[in-house]
């Protein structure tokens, strides 16, 4: 890493928590400054403006998230009914550390991303593009291996896990209590065994 690439990550690496936490739109130069130390001169010279220092941050989070979430698809995990309940208990036992850091990028993001920040609205639709595509992919892994319905429409259940996990961030992270997120996991847990597992116990 040159020397300007290095002050650009440590800009991203510091900001992280602030842009997920005040917003992409609300969070001003000064606020950038005052966290990291730097002058606006020294912002300026590794990004073109505000904007860009969002947009890479923003990548930054949902990266981080991307790759926290798919360890729970990795080979550690023999089958896809444990990966599928792998990837569940991570936002059970990961839900506090994301709410002390703003709550969830994506979902962040997405409320701020309208119109006055195209960009932005379009890293979103790309990060939660991958996550259904994620998602479609292992359980059609399971239906190809015999564990999973092989009737069941892959991506829509994908999507249906997506909505359920992002309204349940939301509502317990607007209300404070834990019961509404654990509530949309129970019910993917519950379609997973219920519905998708073709060896219901």
């Amino acid at each position: 890493m040159s020397k300007a690439e290095k002050t650009k990550q440590f800009i991203i690496e510091k900001t992280a928590s602030l842009f997920n936490t005040k917003g992409y739109i609300s969070t001003t130069l000064s606020d950038i400054t005052e966290v990291t130390g730097l002058t606006k001169g020294s912002i300026y010279g590794n990004f073109e403006n505000k904007d860009e220092v969002a947009l890479e941050v923003y990548k930054y989070n949902a990266r981080l998230l991307k790759q926290n979430m798919s360890r729970s698809f990795s080979e550690e995990f023999p089958n896809v009914i444990d990966k599928l309940r792998a990837f569940v208990a991570f936002y059970r036992k990961n839900w506090k550390p994301v709410f002390l850091n703003g709550g969830c990028p994506l979902m962040n993001a997405a409320t701020e991303a309208d119109d006055t920040f195209p960009d932005l609205k379009n890293q979103v639709k790309k990060s939660f593009e991958e996550w259904i595509i994620k998602i479609s992919e292992v359980i059609t892994q399971g239906q190809k291996a015999g564990e999973l319905n092989e009737n069941a429409d892959a991506k829509e259940y994908a999507s249906l896990f997506v909505m359920l996990i992002e309204g349940g961030i939301l509502l317990s992270k607007t209300t404070g209590e834990e019961k509404f997120l654990n509530q949309a996991l129970d019910r993917i847990l519950r379609i997973i065994d219920k519905e998708l597992n073709k060896h219901p116990s």
